[in-house]
């Protein structure tokens, strides 16, 4: 696929957007990568779209990880198995994910982030356990959401954060901070997962990954300073998470049922 030089200037852009909404949400970057693909960008093939914000996604969280890891973040035995369950079940969604229709996984993976964001925003002021961590008596609920999560994410083709970040969440019980900056481990496992699956079919534009790689990493950057700021809020963090939720699904439901008429 060949695009002009516009669009790959409105990749880094849209890069750079999904870039500060990884960082500082630990998810929602794929949410805002596909439509931008395709509504600002123009990538004609909705599967290619998929295909390779997947990688981008990916490249980003792997890019956004380092500063929550320096900030003292993430849960590396957590997010370890979390991301192997996922691995999986991204393998195994991705699959099938290709074979649907590209409008109607967006219109379901709408509906889906209605749901979580509803749940996002009644937890807004639970704080946590800083303290939580992975053993042998929560392993097999942490395993068993990363599967789950992990197979939304390779069917919707996305990185999966805004699943991962409430599965996390729910299995150990540790605070969001701490979730967002172990859920960029598993957003990048499935991400690549997805993205190699698609390649195998040649639904990746590597060109275009890799700028939009380029513009997300200054946007990831000040997206993790920002998410400690919020942090200190109560329920500020949760309650920005579940808006953006609410907001790019009610887009893509729009987006997606004019596609049917």
């Amino acid at each position: 696929m060949i695009l002009d030089p516009l669009q790959y200037v409105l990749g880094a852009l849209s890069g750079s957007l999904v870039g500060l909404t990884l960082g500082l949400f630990g998810g929602g970057g794929s949410i805002l990568a596909v439509p931008l693909m395709v509504y600002l960008v123009g990538v004609p093939n909705a599967h290619m779209a998929i295909g390779t914000s997947a990688f981008a996604v990916a490249a980003n969280a792997g890019s956004n990880l380092v500063s929550h890891a320096r900030l003292g973040n993430v849960k590396w035995r957590c997010a370890a198995l979390y991301s192997v369950a996922g691995i999986v079940g991204a393998f195994l969604g991705s699959t099938l994910g290709k074979a649907i229709d590209g409008q109607k996984l967006l219109f379901l993976f709408a509906l889906l982030m209605i749901v979580v964001g509803i749940l996002m925003f009644r937890g807004r002021g639970r704080e946590g356990d800083p303290g939580a961590e992975c053993n042998r008596q929560n392993a097999p609920k942490v395993l068993g959401f990363g599967g789950v999560t992990g197979a939304f994410s390779g069917f919707f083709g996305i990185g999966g954060g805004f699943l991962i970040v409430p599965g996390l969440v729910a299995s150990t019980g540790m605070p969001i901070l701490n979730a967002i900056g172990s859920s960029l481990v598993a957003v990048a496992a499935f991400g690549l997962t997805t993205a190699f699956n698609y390649a195998f079919s040649g639904l990746v534009d590597w060109p275009l990954a890799f700028i939009f790689v380029a513009g997300g990493i200054a946007g990831g950057m000040l997206g993790a300073f920002l998410a400690k700021f919020l942090a200190g809020k109560k329920g500020a963090l949760n309650t920005a998470f579940a808006g953006l939720i609410f907001v790019v699904a009610i887009y893509m439901l729009y987006k997606s049922a004019a596609a049917f008429v």
